[in-house]
């Protein structure tokens, strides 16, 4: 990774929610968190994912799979426990591997905040701290798809630094058009 996307990358810094302490963001961590996870998702993204696609990218990246929580929690210096109501409100599924045997290539294949919670930074903490693990990973690059007319998605992606790299025509079940973004880390 040269100087400037080092630096570049240590600038992406995740914001806190100081406004409202019951948001943590925690790592993928079994199988039970499959269903939440598949709620949230299902009920924002336009293309409809059987259970085995969750699987094949949580259960072969699983720390590349990151969640949002919120309820009410107890914190010591070694756990967070949820006390009473925990609630996924936001995630991200990613993986990483080698692309055409040459590129290392993170992947960002599902992103989705709860509604009701986004404008908080969310969706772009989960981004970052997928980017990180990946830069991490020694990942040389990132690509995700997103709808031609998700504005939002698109935003988000954008100030993150993501650069548009290709169109895909109807791409989606939908009819849709796709935009192929790309964010270079190397």
């Amino acid at each position: 990774m040269n100087e400037e996307n080092v630096r570049q990358l240590n600038d992406l810094s995740i914001n806190g929610n100081e406004d409202n302490e019951e948001i943590i963001y925690v790592n993928y961590e079994s199988e039970k968190q499959m269903p939440d996870i598949m709620r949230l998702i299902q009920k924002d993204l336009s293309e409809p994912y059987s259970v085995y696609t969750y699987r094949y990218f949580i259960h072969n990246w699983p720390h590349l799979c990151f969640l949002v929580s919120y309820g009410l929690f107890y914190a010591s210096q070694f756990f967070v426990k949820a006390v009473a109501g925990e609630k996924i409100i936001g995630a991200i599924v990613c993986k990483l591997d080698l692309h055409k045997k040459m590129v290392k290539r993170g992947y960002i294949a599902m992103l989705a905040v709860d509604e009701k919670y986004r404008k908080r930074k969310i969706g772009s903490n989960l981004v970052i701290r997928a980017i990180k693990t990946m830069a991490r990973g020694d990942a040389d690059e990132v690509v995700l798809e997103t709808e031609i007319t998700n504005k939002p998605a698109l935003q988000l992606y954008e100030n993150l630094g993501f650069v548009r790299d290709k169109r895909l025509f109807r791409y989606y079940l939908n009819g849709v058009d796709a935009l192929r973004l790309k964010l270079w880390l190397k």
